[in-house]
Order: structure tokens, then sequence, then C-alpha cells
């Protein structure tokens, strides 16, 4: 074997080695990052005037205005079954950031402290909501999540008829509506306004990705890319036969085969990931699915 070509093997695996430390780094970052931005909207903003949100983080509030158990300890708790559900439902690696997530946030909200930045209750539901909703949506980007909810959504989605927004509504609806009843109906008000700034938060912070995304991957390691799929991460995939048009050495004709799958959007960092793993110059395309029927989606477990 040249010399040359010895060296691109033994290259090949140190490379592949620095590009999966460096996609942990970036995790890691927006993890934090998330952390930190939900610990600000929470203690900054919500927590000084009793306004709570949707989810496992507005049960968490909830009960601790109605019990004066500490928040952390309730976050941390209440989050444990769901982060027991997102380990067989998504894998050991995504429940293992999640706990660390979850309980980074637990301890940010007791030792980190912030300014009561505003006593407009109007901009304490807009931007406490932003914040809450930036911090979930940097986790989720770094394939983890602070609210065990959507697990939970996710779940359910593929056990009934309903779909991960229909389960989402539902909790919430009964969440807002104990509140109304427990602490005062303007409270409630409020708190859905906060609720509704997190959401369209986290749509913005992970770039308009809906409950799922539809991926498009053209490359020459299509086999390798399609066994991955099916395989390791238990999702359907459909592979069209195709031509290249043009590529990084000029026009080609020849044919190549391009694979379609639909995902979650809180499996599309491991995608991501599992891809690069195989072809770093592979062209991905994502788009917002709307609603799904048929197929894998609902009917094979996340992991």
């Amino acid at each position: 074997m040249p010399t040359a070509a010895v060296a691109a093997t033994v290259d090949e695996p140190a490379k592949s080695d620095e590009r999966e430390f460096g996609q942990y780094i970036r995790q890691a970052i927006f993890i934090v990052l998330g952390i930190m931005s939900a610990a600000l909207g929470l203690k900054g903003f919500l927590l000084p005037n009793e306004f709570i949100d949707g989810g496992v983080t507005g049960i968490s509030l909830l009960t601790s205005q109605l019990t004066g158990i500490s928040l952390s300890l309730l976050i941390v708790v209440i989050n444990i079954p769901f982060v027991v559900l997102g380990y067989y439902q998504m894998g050991r690696g995504f429940a293992l950031k999640t706990l660390m997530a979850i309980m980074g946030l637990a301890l940010a909200l007791l030792v980190v402290s912030f300014p009561t930045l505003t006593q407009d209750k109007l901009l304490i539901a807009v931007f406490g909501g932003f914040f809450l909703g930036a911090g979930i949506g940097l986790t989720v980007r770094g394939g983890a999540v602070l609210d065990g909810t959507e697990v939970l959504a996710v779940y359910l989605s593929k056990k009934t008829a309903l779909s991960v927004g229909d389960v989402i509504l539902l909790i919430n609806l009964v969440i807002f509506g104990a509140a109304a009843y427990l602490l005062s109906i303007e409270t409630a008000l409020y708190s859905i306004l906060a609720y509704l700034s997190a959401a369209k938060t986290i749509d913005f912070i992970i770039e308009g990705i809906e409950e799922y995304t539809g991926v498009t991957i053209v490359s020459a390691q299509s086999e390798q890319i399609r066994q991955m799929l099916t395989e390791k991460l238990g999702r359907g995939a459909t592979v069209y036969a195709g031509k290249r048009g043009y590529g990084s050495h000029g026009h080609q004709r020849a044919a190549i085969d391009i694979i379609f799958t639909v995902t979650t959007r809180l499996e599309v960092t491991q995608l991501k990931t599992e891809i690069e793993k195989i072809d770093p110059q592979a062209f991905v395309v994502m788009h917002s699915v709307r609603e799904t029927k048929g197929g894998m989606v609902k009917k094979r477990p996340l992991h």
C-alpha cells in the first residue's frame, strides 16, 4: 500500500474522534447556556411573581407555591420518571444528558442569584417565557430536554391516536386549569401568556423544527447510512434512485441513492451526529412535517 494511502487510513479514525469530541463540546455548551437561560427566566421573572409555566416545570412551580417545597428538589424528583422513560425511548445517551441538564438547572436555581428585573406583569410573562423557552430550545439543540413532558407526549402519541401536540395541549390545559382554581384566574392567564412566549421561542431557537422533521440525505455512503437508520436508530427509510447533477469535481452524472426519513425533533441532533460519523460530506436537507400517518414513525420506539 502506498505511504499516502496508509497515512490517510491512519488519520481517518483520528479525524472521526476529533469531530465526535467537537460535537460533544458543542452540545455541552448548548446545554449549559440553556440551563442559565432557563434559570434566569424562572428566578428573574416567573418565581418572584408566582407565575407558572406548562409541562413538568409548571407542575413543579405550582406544587412549590402550594406546599413550600424547594423548586430545585421538585424539578428533579418530578422529572425522574420521564428520564427513565427517555432511557427506554431515546437511549442511554439522551437520558444521561437530560438527567445532567435537569440537575444542572436545579443547582442553578439553588445557588445562582438573579435580580428581579421588572415589576410589570406583562413584561414578566413575555420575557420570563422567552428566557425559559430559549433555555429549553438550547438544551434540545444540545441533545437533551429540561422538561420531560415532550418525552411523555412522544411516547403516548405512539400508543394512541393523539399527536404529540395534542398530548402536550391536554397536559397544559390541566395544569393551567389547576392554576386558575388554586391560585387565581389572573395568574393563570399571565401564566398562559408566559407559556405561549416560551413555546414560540423554542420553535425559533431550534430553527422552526416541528414535532416531526423530514430528512433527505444525499451521500456516496448511502447504504451505510440506511443501515444506521434502520438498525441503530430504528427509523424507517425510503431510498430513491437518483443522479448527481453537479458535485465538488464538476458535472457528475453518476447514479446515487437518495435516502428520505422522518424523525422527531428530539432525535435530530443524534441523527446529524450519526450521519457525520459515516460521511462528513453528506448533503442533508431538513424540513418541517406537520403530520404523519402509518409507516414506522409511530409504531417503532425512538431508540
